[in-house]
Parts: C-alpha cells; sequence; structure tokens
C-alpha cells in the first residue's frame, strides 16, 4: 500500500483531534451542525461520515468549542507550516491569540498602538472619540523574528552599518517579532460570528504601519451559505478555508442540494474558499 503524503496525514491528524473533542454526534445530529435547520444537519452528517465515526460525547459549549478549536487549528499549523521552510526560510512561530487590550501592538505593524491604547486611557474624551476598532486579538497567529546580520549576511556581505537601517526585518533596527499571518477560528459561523471575523479583519488592514499580514478565516461551518456570508467580496480577509472542503463538496453533491452545489462552486473557483490542507502552502506565500 502506498503510504500517504505529509499533507495527507496531518489532514487526518487534524480531524481524528476534532473527531476527539469538537466534533461530536449526539442523536444523529454533528456539533457543528445547526440543530434547527434541516439542510445544515444533513450536510454536516455527509461531512461526519465521510471523515469517520465521531465521539458521541455530549456537545461542547459554545465558547469552549470554540476555544478547542482554535488549539487544534494551532498545534496543526505548527506540524506543518515548519515543513515547509525551504519554501519560506524565517525564524517563525505560531501562537494562539495575543491576549489583553493592546496585546496586538507587541507587533512591528502594530507597535504604535501601544501609543495609542495608553493616550485612550489617559483621556476618557479621546477614548470615546477612537472607539475600539484598534483592540485587535486574533485567535492564532504567525510570527517571524527579525534576523540577525549575521543571518542576512550568511551569503554575502549585503548590509553593514551605514545601510538598510530602518527595515524591521534586522534585529538591530527592532526586537519587536513581525506579524505575518492572522487565522480567524471560527467553528461555526452565525451571523454575528462572521460579522465578528470581518471586522477584526478590517481592523487589521486599517491600523497597520508596514506589510499588512495574511488575514484568513478558518472554519467548520457545514452551510454553504453561511460560509459565504463571509468568503464573498474581496478587500478584507485573503480567503476562507474549510476544515473539510473536500468532504463538503461530495456532501452536498451527494444530497443533490444544487443551489448549494452553485455555492460552492462559485466560491471555490472565485478563490474564496479553500481547504484547509491549502492553508500552510498559501501562507509562504
Amino acid at each position: 500500500m502506498t503510504s500517504e503524503v505529509f499533507f495527507a496525514e496531518a489532514r487526518r491528524r487534524f480531524h481524528a483531534m476534532l473527531r476527539a473533542s469538537v466534533l461530536r454526534s449526539k442523536g444523529g445530529i454533528p456539533s457543528n451542525a445547526d440543530r434547527h435547520s434541516r439542510a445544515s444537519k444533513t450536510i454536516a452528517t455527509g461531512i461526519l461520515e465521510r471523515l469517520g465515526a465521531a465521539d458521541g460525547g455530549e456537545r461542547l459549549p459554545g465558547q469552549e468549542a470554540g476555544s478547542k478549536f482554535e488549539e487544534i487549528c494551532k498545534e496543526y499549523l505548527e506540524e506543518v507550516f515548519p515543513r515547509l521552510s525551504h519554501l519560506r526560510p524565517g525564524q517563525w512561530e505560531v501562537s494562539k491569540g495575543v491576549g489583553g487590550r493592546a496585546a496586538i501592538a507587541q507587533f512591528d505593524q502594530y507597535e504604535h498602538l501601544a501609543a495609542l491604547d495608553a493616550a485612550s486611557k489617559a483621556n476618557p474624551e479621546l477614548a470615546a472619540a477612537l472607539g475600539s476598532d484598534y483592540l485587535i486579538k486574533p485567535d492564532v497567529v504567525i510570527l517571524r523574528y527579525p534576523e540577525a546580520d549575521a543571518n542576512i549576511n550568511s551569503h554575502d556581505e549585503l548590509v553593514d552599518e551605514t545601510q538598510a537601517l530602518l527595515t524591521p526585518l534586522r534585529r538591530n533596527n527592532s526586537q519587536n517579532p513581525i506579524l505575518h499571518a492572522s487565522v480567524s477560528c471560527k467553528w461555526t459561523l452565525r451571523s454575528d460570528r462572521a460579522q465578528n471575523a470581518r471586522s477584526e479583519a478590517l481592523n487589521l488592514v486599517r491600523n497597520r504601519k508596514g506589510r499588512l499580514p495574511h488575514v484568513v478565516v478558518l472554519t467548520g461551518e457545514p452551510m454553504p451559505s453561511r460560509i459565504a456570508s463571509i468568503a464573498l467580496g474581496t478587500g478584507d480577509i485573503d480567503c476562507v478555508y474549510h476544515f473539510a472542503l473536500r468532504e463538503l463538496v461530495e456532501s452536498v453533491t451527494a444530497l443533490e442540494l444544487e443551489d448549494a452545489k452553485e455555492l460552492l462552486d462559485t466560491m471555490i473557483e472565485g478563490k474564496r474558499l479553500r481547504d484547509i490542507a491549502d492553508l500552510p502552502l498559501d501562507l509562504a506565500i
């Protein structure tokens, strides 16, 4: 028997971790399904049948399920992204969230938000005027550390004390890590969660100084119409990634849900929806 390629093995392990905790089925209703929607339940059941049996335990509360989904997504990226070091060399770290009001300011592109946060705390009128758009708390981040001159000059003398004195990629210029990617993890997509992900993406776009990080959404939502609520359109997120896109397409096709299949095709062909296995390679761009 031919062995699986690494990405197939990692994807299978990712799904196994979900089935052991987040992706459960009780009374024939998968935990990522909307129990009040017949279409959601049938599509989610079709996905689950193609992934294998799930734990029949109790459905996790919404916040706990979301947090566990974030952790499993982080572990997947921790396993897979470093394997692409030959395509994207550098010193990287995958982390779950950043916490705090303005902890996004730890990254080079958002360093200025620390001063903004301090000023708003000291001045209620300024705080009221600014609002909270600058308070960004990504679920999972990939960051890149600045490089020592010895690494930059390892193959040739490229920089010295007179050249490239402002770029954050040089450790001599900046100690702050560079935010490479923000991954918003949404186990399911109801209208409020979709809007939160889009608002966070727009805030990352508007508030940065310097390079825009990858801004993506990773979801386990089974309903194509709900996925479309965040996937369609451009300008905020790079792309939406589904935890089991192949299985979703197969489930919708088998159920002969023509409108849902057409919507999926529109998102996929329009480069707005991809599979979890596509994500690490896209992040290496």
